[in-house]
């Protein structure tokens, strides 16, 4: 038996507290990682306060994992002892679904989910199948990659899924933990980026990021000048905007793709979609090829989350310090477990 030190808590609002718990054998084609880092996730935050309805405590939560291979299951040949690797929202996949056998693991129909039902990354150690335990490129530091586990692969899996063109012109709908990583891959891309934001003082952030223009989403004047001009528009926030001057803002045959999870409807006129050719989609993060491909383009293109970094024993502070809105962009929880 292995026994694993986490950070749990018990209940809907209630702070975590340190935890332990025992795992036996490793299973044949699953690997241990002795973790080095963990990014915190709105998501995170809203399966500590079972928002979702699907929470099970204790809570160990903690989806964006770097650390080094401790242990390999006995059937794992691709991934060594000692190896640097990353853990993001799913763990484990079917492996034989329509989606899984496509190539879609990330819409895979059964899929385990790193937080949810199990223990995640906020330990000394977690566990997943080797297929969603990715190597992580040297050019990468450890301490700001664990974000791009989750948020970063959220707003790069659309970029390839729907064929952006670096000759296309796109949006961004905010700046934040998920909108600053999607400006900064659109931009090497070779896109026009326009970041759209409630916030005008960000708009010497959004530009240092990747922007090229900035555009006060509530500002009727502002939108009514990009009119008709968007190939792309990708929505990363949760909160509702004005989606008739979004869906206005795009030309024809434009797509709002959203990554945000708005909880209320979005109400939208039949005719602005039909008469443009317009459409709405989302899409869950990437599968494992498409997360590799991410991390080798932020490699090469120098792409870094803004991160702060907290130690993992300073946990409440850290959910504190994002749930009121303070991170900038990401943060990340450093192992210190003695």
């Amino acid at each position: 038996m292995t026994t694993i030190r986490a950070y749990a808590n018990n209940a809907a609002k209630s702070e975590f507290k340190p935890y332990s718990y025992e795992v036996g054998a490793l299973p044949d084609e699953s690997v241990e990682i002795a973790v080095e880092y963990s990014g915190l996730c709105h998501s995170d935050l809203s399966m500590a306060n079972n928002d979702w309805g699907m929470t099970v405590y204790p809570f160990v939560p903690g989806h964006e994992v770097v650390g080094k291979v401790s242990a390999l299951g006995s059937r794992v040949t691709n991934l060594k002892v000692g190896q640097r690797v990353g853990l993001g929202w799913f763990s484990q996949s079917c492996m034989h679904c329509h989606s899984c056998m496509g190539g879609d693991h990330n819409l895979c129909v059964t899929p385990e989910q790193t937080i949810v039902g199990r223990n995640g990354g906020f330990a000394d150690k977690v566990r997943a199948h080797n297929s969603w335990v990715l190597p992580l490129p040297d050019a990468l530091d450890p301490k700001i990659a664990g974000p791009l586990f989750c948020g970063g692969i959220t707003v790069f899996n659309p970029i390839v899924q729907f064929g952006v063109k670096p000759t296309d012109r796109v949006g961004v709908i905010g700046i934040g933990g998920l909108g600053h990583m999607a400006l900064q891959f659109l931009n090497k891309w070779g896109c026009e980026v326009t970041a759209f934001t409630s916030t005008p003082d960000k708009a010497k952030q959004a530009k240092e990021m990747g922007a090229h223009n900035v555009v006060v989403i509530s500002n009727k004047e502002e939108m009514k000048k990009i009119a008709g001009t968007l190939n792309f528009i990708l929505s990363t926030v949760n909160v509702a905007v004005d989606w008739d001057a979004v869906i206005t803002a795009l030309a024809p045959k434009g797509k709002l793709h959203l990554v945000g999870a708005v909880l209320q409807p979005i109400p939208v006129a039949a005719m602005g979609l039909i008469m443009g050719q317009k459409s709405i989609s989302g899409s869950p993060l990437g599968s494992p090829k498409t997360t590799l491909d991410m991390l080798e383009f932020c490699a090469r293109h120098g792409i870094k989350p803004v991160i702060e970094e907290f130690p993992m024993s300073k946990i409440n502070e850290a959910f504190a310090h994002m749930e009121a809105g303070k991170a900038r962009y990401r943060i990340v929880l450093k192992n210190d477990f003695a």
